[in-house]
C-alpha cells in the first residue's frame, strides 16, 4: 500500500521533472537567441532562471534516483548471489542515503533560512526558493531510502525463510 502511493508520488515527480526541463529550454533558448543572433534584446535574468530550474531539476532528478536505485554507488565486490551478501550491499547503499538524507534535511533547514535572508541580483527573487530544495530532497531521500531499506529486510527474511 505504501509502496503504491510511493510509486504514484515518484511518477508524479517524474511529471514535475519533465515540465520543468521544458520549462528550462525556455530561458537557455533566449539567451542563446539573444547573444548569438540580436534578435531580441539580452535579458539578464534568463540565466538566473535557468539556474534556478536546474538546481530543482538536479534535486527532483535525485530524489527520482533513489526511488529507482538508479543513484549513484560504487561497487567494490561483484554483485551478490546470496541472501545475506544481497542484504548488505543493497543495506549499506540505502543506510548510506538515509544518513546522507538525514544531514542534507537538518543542515538544510539552517541552509534555507540563510538563503531565506538574500535576495537574487537581476531578479530580485527570494533564494529560499532555491535552498529549501535540499531539506526537501534530503527528507525524501530519508524516506524512500527507509523505505527501500525495510524492502530490503523483507526480502531477506522471505528468501531465509524459503530455505528453512
Amino acid at each position: 500500500m505504501i509502496g503504491i502511493f510511493l510509486d504514484r508520488f515518484c511518477l508524479g515527480l517524474r511529471i514535475l521533472l519533465g515540465l520543468t526541463m521544458g520549462a528550462l529550454a525556455i530561458p537557455v533558448a533566449m539567451q542563446v537567441v539573444s547573444r548569438y543572433t540580436g534578435l531580441i534584446p539580452t535579458f539578464l535574468w534568463t540565466e538566473e532562471l535557468a539556474t534556478f530550474l536546474f538546481v530543482w531539476i538536479v534535486m527532483i532528478g535525485s530524489v527520482v534516483a533513489v526511488w529507482d536505485g538508479t543513484h549513484f554507488d560504487v561497487r567494490i565486490t561483484r554483485d551478490a548471489r546470496g541472501p545475506v551478501t544481497q542484504l548488505l550491499q543493497n543495506g549499506i547503499v540505502h543506510l548510506a542515503i538515509m544518513v546522507f538524507g538525514a544531514l542534507f534535511l537538518f543542515y538544510g533547514i539552517e541552509h534555507t533560512a540563510f538563503g531565506g535572508n538574500q535576495r537574487s541580483v537581476m531578479m530580485r527573487a527570494n533564494l529560499a526558493i532555491t535552498h529549501v530544495s535540499v531539506p526537501i530532497a534530503g527528507g525524501l531521500w530519508l524516506l524512500l531510502a527507509g523505505y527501500r531499506f525495510c524492502e530490503d529486510i523483507a526480502q531477506f527474511l522471505s528468501r531465509k525463510n524459503n530455505l528453512t
